[in-house]
């Protein structure tokens, strides 16, 4: 994949899970969604497609107006709060949304409705009477994330309303075991009320002939959702006696004195892809630009979320644009893929910024240079197994692999360089096979990782790039141009030239991982420290190039006490 590529760019939705504006990001939801979906988004914008990376604040999430009842002020002051603290921790670690928003936005709201409409007019929405948890100590409905209990299919004891964290499954508040009230620990009472139901059994069919199709899923995404299906999809409530989220569209209003509606978080959340998207075109001057993402079917949408959100993203998501398409307009985009993530664990507990497990992104931002937690986060991903976090784990990574080979790579020949010919790339004499191998070398390396991204696998990505690496070290050990400088000149300009070719190329290759470093380095080889656009191939660094004064990449990191400990 290169600019010069004769084929059209592709048009690439990144739609990454929007976290609840009640705390700070941990490790853990940096590893399971956020920085995977950077290193994707910023590998297809280098190969010149077009990305739209999208995401937001969720601003109606229960566990934000838990945090509000609990220091008694408005949900909206706990959004405000947070939402800052997010953009900051995306810039330091170098996120690269094209928009993050929140879904208490006007837009939000519009789009929302858009879509509860379509599916009313089609037959999939209805209101139905059912019964619903009551507190009556606090005497209010319980929404689902309200009620906490023991799960029927576990046992674990702090499941959920509408999941349990351990087993995965989903809920209703209704099947938990001994339940009880967040807000006061009652056990809480049926009462009937009256909700709108999304009318999942009607789209089964046709969900389930979309599933079968889908080729190069994760085995635990597709096989999760297949298995959901097959056992029967069933009438889910997707309004809340609430006072706090998106409220019903005017003419659909069910509300009543006593009984306040809104639209349920985990039926409107998801649509904040679609809703960032159209807000992004409005302020990109032309508000049709979302249309290239969602309504062209050559056009790809990858989500990133961990496995927590299987069933919103792989099933529930789908379902609502099977059922929104109106005959005479072309359908929504189905997601491409959802390469949802398993669990960092610390010391065996989920990461979890309710119970206070993992410090937060921020925290470790104050301790490690950006691209050296990225590096070190990748090559631990939990893409397929629930990956446990130690911190001399990470110290190691950063230590013995971005700072000994990566780092010192390219400070060495830089070094070399500015030393035996005043820092300007030298002219090569005639190369030899081991020249020509090496550069062969890593031109094959960068097109593995091309291969391995473009499937979502991007830890193996990494090994690639990290081989490529070793490889040259391993090649100027054997060419040992500090010792040539002393007798041959000719032979010193050829292998330093061809090291800086293979840096070029090895520095490409880290791109995705280390933005900021791949930024310097580029420019310390006379290129366009902005990569966006270039291609996915090594770049030459012309002899006569002057080289730009290398300092230090990375630093060394002193070991700390482990992160799972903080």
């Amino acid at each position: 994949m290169s600019a010069s590529d004769t084929a059209p760019a592709r048009h690439v939705l990144v739609a990454v899970a929007w976290p609840y504006a009640n705390g700070l990001s941990h490790l853990g939801h940096i590893a399971g969604c956020y920085l995977p979906a950077d290193i994707f988004a910023r590998f297809h914008r280098i190969g010149g497609n077009r990305v739209l990376m999208v995401s937001g604040t969720d601003a109606h999430g229960t566990p934000i107006t838990v945090k509000a009842d609990q220091e008694g002020v408005e949900p909206a002051e706990i959004v405000n709060r947070y939402n800052p603290k997010f953009h900051e921790q995306w810039e330091r670690l170098g996120i690269s949304f094209d928009l993050f928003t929140t879904t208490m936005t006007d837009n939000h709201r519009e789009v929302t409705w858009e879509l509860f409409r379509a599916l009313h007019a089609n037959g999939y929405i209805d209101t139905k009477t059912t019964e619903q948890f009551y507190d009556p100590e606090a005497q209010r409905f319980l929404p689902d994330r309200y009620v906490e209990g023991t799960c029927p299919h576990c046992g674990y004891t702090e499941a959920r309303g509408d999941q349990c964290e351990n087993c995965g499954k989903t809920l209703d508040p209704i099947d938990l075991i001994e339940p009880r009230s967040k807000f006061t620990g009652a056990t809480p009472v049926p009462r009937e009320t009256e909700h709108y139901f999304i009318l999942l059994p009607k789209l089964q069919e046709e969900l389930l002939t979309w599933l079968e199709s889908r080729q190069g899923w994760r085995g635990h995404v597709i096989n999760w959702a297949l298995g959901f299906v097959r056992e029967g999809l069933i009438d889910r409530a997707i309004t809340r006696d609430l006072a706090w989220g998106v409220p019903l569209p005017p003419e659909l209003d069910i509300s009543t004195p006593a009984s306040e509606k809104r639209i349920y978080v985990w039926f409107e959340a998801v649509i904040g892809y679609l809703s960032a998207s159209k807000e992004w075109a409005q302020r990109s001057g032309d508000p049709d630009a979302w249309k290239a993402w969602w309504l062209d079917p050559a056009a790809e949408s990858y989500y990133f979320i961990g496995k927590d959100n299987i069933p919103f993203h792989a099933v529930f998501w789908p379902t609502y644009l099977l059922g929104a398409s109106t005959d005479g307009e072309p359908p929504l985009n189905l997601p491409t893929n959802v390469p949802a993530n398993q669990y960092v664990t610390f010391r065996g507990a989920k990461a979890s910024k309710s119970r206070g497990v993992g410090k937060s992104l921020l925290d470790y931002l104050d301790d490690y240079q950006p691209d050296e937690l990225r590096y070190a986060l990748a090559t631990i991903l939990p893409e397929y197994n629930d990956t446990d976090l130690a911190e001399e784990e990470l110290v190691r990574r950063i230590n013995g692999e971005l700072v000994a080979a990566w780092g010192n790579l390219v400070n060495r020949v830089l070094a070399m360089t500015r030393k035996n010919f005043d820092g300007v790339v030298p002219e090569p004499g005639e190369l030899d096979e081991r020249d020509r191998q090496i550069l062969a070398t890593v031109d094959r390396h960068l097109a593995a990782e091309a291969e391995l991204l473009e499937q979502v696998e991007l830890r193996r990505a990494l090994k690639e790039a990290l081989a490529a690496t070793q490889e040259v070290n391993a090649y100027l050990n054997a060419t040992e141009p500090w010792k040539t400088a002393k007798t041959d000149r000719e032979r010193t300009a050829t292998t330093l030239w061809t090291a800086l070719q293979a840096i070029s190329g090895c520095n490409l290759a880290f791109a995705p991982y280390t933005p900021f470093a791949a930024a310097t380095v580029s420019g310390w080889l006379g290129h366009d420290p902005d990569l966006d656009g270039t291609g996915w191939t090594r770049r030459e660094v012309a002899a006569g190039t002057t080289l730009g004064t290398p300092s230090p990449l990375f630093r060394k990191i002193e070991p700390t006490d482990d992160a799972a400990t903080s």
